[in-house]
């Protein structure tokens, strides 16, 4: 059985849940970047049920929603709480070149990977240049 000896343990605690520390964070960590014609958010969500995990988009404001619940029952016996419990949530404002109508949602090993392709309207593309046959080139307004 695990004792407590100091009096201030709760209070570090509950310090720890709202602030955070570097070994356990009070927000959802992610990564975020472009491969190709594609954006990808990764965002770390262990011991999540993936039933609890809700994202949606709104006006370019993506929000992902997540809770972590501790196990509870007749015969649970909390001996130790330190890893932190409850809902989490984040938000990232996406810019128009997304296609946000097309954005698809995976979850596996504890991650949360959206996929998000780049809109058609963003993507690089080639203008041709009109010439009037004498080698100069011609601006139609």
């Amino acid at each position: 059985m695990l004792m407590r000896t100091d009096p201030f343990r709760e209070i570090d605690r509950l310090a720890d849940q709202v602030f955070g520390t570097a070994a356990r964070p009070a927000v959802m960590h992610l990564d975020a970047y472009r491969d190709g014609d594609y954006f990808y958010a990764a965002f770390d969500l262990p011991g999540v049920d993936p039933d609890s995990i809700d994202c949606t988009v709104e006006r370019n404001v993506l929000t992902v929603k997540a809770e972590r619940r501790r196990p509870v029952g007749d015969r649970v016996e909390l001996v130790a709480a330190e890893r932190p419990m409850g809902t989490f949530t984040r938000r990232l404002f996406l810019g128009d070149t997304l296609d946000t109508d097309k954005l698809e949602a995976g979850y596996d090993n504890g991650v949360l990977t959206l996929r998000i392709p780049v809109a058609e309207r963003a993507k690089p593309r080639r203008v041709a240049i009109l010439t009037n046959g004498n080698g100069r080139k011609e601006i139609n307004s």
